[in-house]
């Protein structure tokens, strides 16, 4: 579905990332897992064109995506949910999430995709008139998941998801990330949790400085004494 071949991103003078390659291949969940600075969220970034490469290609379903706006990126099927979550706290839960149907091709779906989202959430069906800048922290996760997915991606990316919840909310929420993909979304996950993020992901690819450094199934690198070592403190 995606392929990133030899991916090269500066900012400035400095280079974030050299020669980054790797694909998801639809049905999958895949993630990146590395050190903060590794360049995970500029990866995540620069598919979804926020940031332009300074070379390399991105590779969605054929067609080569690395020069185009954001919202056509979008429109191609790729939503990208970015650390911080960045809702509008000023307008209401619904409202949130009927923008996210934006795309020409999302709309003649918004209401069924309303009903997705609400089966996923329900907890946000029973605030869908409340502003989305009252929510609690984990509540507002689940509204920026249900606003991406009103888009009907083929391809969801998460930067660190779990970030700032408790951990009851985190088995939850991965639960969730879970079901959509059996759901028949592909999912791109960034995770500063590395142990949750391996324990659902079918593979994965480790970032240090900017590189890729090894590669896998996410069950061996789970495994893997280095991994263990590195990120997860054992």
């Amino acid at each position: 579905m995606l392929t990133v071949h030899d991916l090269h991103v500066l900012y400035g003078d400095i280079q974030a990332l050299w020669g980054v390659s790797f694909e998801v291949r639809e049905r999958e969940i895949v993630t990146l897992v590395g050190s903060n600075g590794a360049g995970k969220t500029t990866t995540l970034r620069t598919i979804s064109g926020v940031l332009r490469p300074a070379g390399g290609r991105i590779v969605l379903d054929g067609a080569e995506i690395a020069r185009l706006a954001p919202h056509a990126i979008v429109a191609r099927g790729i939503s990208h949910i970015p650390e911080g979550r960045r809702l509008w706290p000023g307008m209401t839960v619904l409202e949130n999430l009927e923008l996210g149907a934006y795309p020409k091709g999302a709309r003649p779906r918004s209401q069924e995709s309303l009903g997705w989202v609400f089966a996923l959430f329900p907890r946000l069906h029973e605030r869908m008139g409340q502003l989305a800048g009252t929510l609690s922290g984990g509540e507002q996760q689940m509204l920026a998941i249900g606003r991406a997915l009103m888009a009907r991606p083929k391809l969801l990316m998460l930067d660190e998801p779990s970030l700032g919840l408790a951990p009851r909310l985190v088995a939850e929420l991965f639960r969730v990330i879970a079901e959509i993909n059996d759901q028949g979304v592909t999912v791109l996950l960034v995770e500063q949790n590395v142990h949750q993020a391996l324990e659902i992901a079918h593979r994965a690819y480790v970032l240090e400085t900017g590189r890729i450094v090894k590669e896998g199934a996410a069950r061996d690198l789970l495994n893997d004494p280095a991994i263990k070592e590195a990120y997860l403190g054992l």
